[in-house]
């Protein structure tokens, strides 16, 4: 009873807010006499805030999850400007809702197009570490959550392959959440071709994400890698190319994932690089004395003022720190999840260039 009473005060608030911005959109509508048919309105209003639950009942309505991963964008900040515009009018001499309306209106499509070149437009991060153990110098691309389907496209992903593929890497490590949910589109889109592309030295790695988890398919999706060239590592360690030890964790989301301690090399002399999804735990791999770990799963928030909710939440998440021995690398990734915008966030990849000081 208690969960059903939860997820009904969730929809109710929900649709309280969501009818609050139906409404300022309507006063905006009819200030400048566009305000048309008020039954077909809400409807229409309402189809598409709950668009992203609409998509799921069925295939055929496919097309409701797109317009609802756009929706996420419009009433995260169409809430925000519509407070702010309504306190402007409540409170100073700005009366003309067609005016202030148009103003908001106009602010919301700047921010729409900015969003959508910062999640179109990746950049390449570049970061140089020292660990105290012999070695020839490392290169490995790092990069996470791609969220590859219909808006997280084929033509996005070429463009990590040719980033990726111009720094000459010696390993490529995908850090999870490489497909939204299904990989159905992937193997539609063929996209298999695009990420063969990928060269680097000693191959190219993955590992789980919670939305790989989320789609059920964990065996169709492990398959469809293989194929692409890209090795899924879960809750194993293997040696690559004789130079350095490689772990790849099961998510968090399994709950009966291996404790990182259980996966440590033997050997403590060679480097010990570690993917884990979510960064939510860097205490037990600093302990266990791994080099580097990479994760992804943040996004950085994705859209500001999220960043402020994911940094209380996660030790580090975004950049690098060095934690003990153990340098940390979360990514805020290379797609994006639901609205394919970032505000306050970029699509990246990280070039990390690891550099050994130990005596040989």
């Amino acid at each position: 009873m208690g969960r059903i009473a939860g997820i009904t005060f969730a929809i109710l608030l929900y649709s309280t807010m969501s009818a609050y911005l139906g409404w300022n959109l309507k006063k905006w509508l009819e200030s400048i006499h566009l305000f048309r048919w008020p039954i077909i309105y809400w409807l229409g209003f309402f189809l598409i805030a709950f668009g992203f639950i609409i998509g799921r009942i069925h295939d055929l309505l496919s097309p409701f999850s797109i317009i609802g991963n756009y929706w996420m964008f419009f009433f995260e900040y169409g809430l925000i400007i519509c407070i702010i515009t309504n306190l402007l009018v409540a409170f100073t001499p700005l009366k003309n809702i067609a005016i202030v309306g148009s103003v908001a209106m106009g602010l919301l499509v700047v921010l729409f197009a900015w969003g959508t070149y910062n999640a179109y437009s990746p950049v390449v991060r570049n970061l140089e570490i020292s660990v105290d153990k012999s070695g020839e110098p490392l290169r490995v691309v790092v990069a996470s959550d791609f969220h590859l389907g219909v808006l997280s496209h084929k033509d996005h992903l070429q463009r990590f392959v040719d980033l990726s593929n111009e720094a000459k890497p010696d390993a490529v490590l995908l850090v999870g959440d490489l497909v939204d949910d299904d990989p159905i589109w992937f193997v539609e889109e063929g996209m298999n071709e695009v990420m063969k592309q990928l060269k680097a030295t000693y191959g190219v790695y993955g590992v789980l994400g919670n939305h790989e988890y989320y789609g059920g398919k964990i065996p169709e999706f492990v398959e469809e890698m293989k194929e692409s060239n890209v090795q899924i590592l879960m809750d194993e360690t293997i040696l690559v190319g004789n130079r350095f030890f490689l772990t790849g964790q099961e998510d968090s989301t399994n709950k009966k994932r291996l404790p990182i301690g259980k996966l440590k090399p033997e050997n403590e002399e060679l480097p010990w690089l570690v993917m884990n999804h979510t960064p939510n735990d860097l205490e037990l791999p600093s302990q266990a004395q791994v080099d580097l770990h990479v994760s992804g799963h943040t996004h950085l928030g994705q859209l500001w003022p999220n960043n402020y909710i994911t940094n209380k939440v996660f030790e580090l998440d975004y950049g690098h720190m060095e934690k003990g021995s153990m340098h940390a690398l979360v990514s805020s990734g290379f797609g994006f999840w639901g609205p394919p915008m970032r505000i306050g966030s970029r699509s990246e990849l990280w070039v990390v260039d690891i550099n050994f000081t130990g005596s040989k």
